[in-house]
């Protein structure tokens, strides 16, 4: 089996696109999609084994995936990790910055140490990436960068330290694209809602057992698919998107919006995008659709 991509198959033929986090959720989907698609695909995160894995992946389904490990809130280790990608791979045409990472709390329980770390590896991290890829790349050659953040628009209870990271994101993907336009670059955003994706069985407790009644407050009445997120990301890359640079594109089926004023109906339809042929379903959700 193959991806089904929506997309015609040699988009990206000679491209070389980083994804951040390429080791598991959203950014394992995303890679496969730029490889199925043609692109060298790099995936850069922590652990080796998540990336070797997802990276045996794409090899066996005739695509081309590197990895390198990197801490990208280290400095120094961005600045070697893209000048290594550069030297061994050329131009660095598209970054996927989808690294991230939070842990459920309320405010008040929240500590210094553990507000930074999430502001660091969500903001700092994605900050460092997109730099150094213009710096050393893109202000030279034009490119495209994809950030990513949330569902946050109403405030983050219970992660405010992720939701003021990514609100972060959203006001530095609007300044990366005015600074960096003249160079031919374009930074966009996507923000997921609930999307069924590995991340949802890190969390545990109370959080855990809220996750199978959120497509209650979706109007579309589902979770959303990681190939849905992953389709949105490869058309902001896309020469389609040419004229679009500093947008946020919400990917949440409208559960941004609205307010408990309105009730929302039973569904009657609304139907998933699963192109993704090595989809992978959260225990959490499981028997639960």
């Amino acid at each position: 089996m193959a991806f089904e991509s929506i997309f015609k198959a040699d988009l990206f033929s000679g491209q070389t696109v980083i994804v951040t986090g390429g080791g598991s959720g959203i950014g394992r989907c995303t890679a496969h999609e730029l490889a199925a698609l043609g692109a060298t695909v790099v995936l850069v995160g922590r652990k080796p084994e998540k990336l070797q894995a997802v990276a045996a992946e794409i090899a066996e389904d005739r695509g081309r995936a590197h990895w390198k490990s990197c801490d990208i809130r280290d400095e120094e280790a961005v600045k070697t990790l893209v000048s290594e990608l550069i030297r061994e791979h050329g131009p660095i045409h598209g970054l996927v910055n989808n690294a991230g990472g939070q842990y459920p709390s309320p405010l008040a329980s929240i500590n210094q140490k553990g507000f930074e770390t999430v502001l660091r590896t969500n903001l700092v991290g994605g900050f460092l990436m997109a730099r150094e890829v213009f710096n050393q790349s893109m202000s030279k050659h034009g490119g495209s960068i994809v950030n990513m953040l949330a569902d946050m628009w109403g405030g983050m209870p219970g992660m405010g330290h992720s939701g003021a990271a990514r609100s972060g994101m959203d006001n530095f993907t609007k300044t990366a694209a005015f600074e960096w336009g003249y160079a031919g670059v374009r930074v966009n955003a996507v923000a997921p809602g609930w999307i069924a994706s590995s991340g949802m069985d890190t969390y545990e407790g109370a959080f855990k057992a809220v996750i199978p009644t959120l497509r209650e407050h979706v109007p579309l009445k589902r979770i959303g698919t990681e190939p849905e997120v992953s389709a949105a990301i490869v058309f902001l890359l896309s020469p389609a998107a040419a004229f679009i640079s500093g947008s946020t594109l919400r990917i949440d089926g409208a559960a941004s919006l609205g307010n408990r004023a309105w009730p929302l109906h039973k569904a009657t339809r609304s139907e998933s995008f699963n192109g993704f042929h090595r989809a992978y379903m959260p225990d959490v959700l499981k028997d639960k659709e």
